[in-house]
């Protein structure tokens, strides 16, 4: 494959692997893989893909918010507690057994589909942030951040599942997801740009396509609802759980 082809092929995958991401979580099952394919060790792909997710959730920031659902207030209380886990899970992940690990979350991708697939009675606006529930708050998204940090694919998949279960719709969930996701692979690509652990030609083509994709998502989450969605986050955990769990 010519190097023009290379390119195109690694900005398409970006582009659905974007979508997906936006609308649910996983598309790493994606990218990752296709650059190891087009010849990037293991580790530098791991971190050339996450210019890709920084600037995928940049964009789907904005066309969240161009359709009306700006979630910055929802955000602000968890951004802090999932940000100070991503940096703890990136400084412990190497001294942690990845096949356990990963198999613990495996098994707790395949529970998420209960609050996910639950109907929601009670919808709250926003995130609860004051009291217990901010406590609680903190907790939870302290921990997915520090999963974040440390293994990363399908941290959207928790994030959404964890304010599924907080009332709010899988919409505004996923504006809210966004965000997030987006300032934890802030914190995390420093350390990853440091360690020279991204191949720039690579990371700037596929993230042009996941910005594109970030975009489209955006758009068809806004406008589609909960019944485009739910059937997109249900394959996305079913794909991740089985990829952690080692069926294939």
């Amino acid at each position: 494959m010519d190097q023009w082809s290379t390119w195109l092929a690694l900005a398409a995958v970006g582009l659905v692997a974007g979508v997906i991401n936006t609308l649910a979580g996983g598309g790493t099952l994606l990218t990752v893989p296709a650059l190891v394919y087009f010849g990037l060790p293991a580790t530098l792909a791991n971190g050339t893909n996450r210019v890709g997710v920084l600037m995928q959730n940049v964009f789907a920031t904005r066309s969240f918010r161009r359709e009306g659902f700006d979630a910055l207030a929802e955000s602000l209380p968890i951004v802090l507690p999932a940000v100070i886990g991503s940096i703890a899970g990136a400084a412990v992940a190497a001294r942690l057994s990845s096949e356990l690990f990963e198999k613990i979350f495996g098994v707790a991708m395949v529970a998420l589909l209960v609050p996910i697939l639950r109907s929601q009675q009670k919808k709250r606006a926003a995130v609860p942030a004051t009291g217990r529930s901010a406590a609680a708050n903190a907790a939870i998204f302290g921990a997915i951040g520090f999963y974040g940090g440390s293994i990363q694919a399908g941290v959207g998949i928790f994030v959404v599942a964890a304010l599924a279960r907080s009332g709010l719709d899988l919409v505004r969930a996923n504006a809210v997801k966004v965000i997030l996701v987006g300032a934890l692979t802030l914190v995390a690509l420093p350390v990853f740009i440091l360690h020279d652990q991204v191949d720039w030609p690579f990371a700037l083509v596929l993230a042009s396509g996941f910005a594109v994709g970030g975009s489209v998502g955006a758009r068809v989450a806004a406008r589609g609802g909960e019944r485009i969605i739910k059937p997109v986050l249900v394959a996305s955990v079913l794909a991740m759980a089985g990829r952690m769990l080692g069926l294939y």
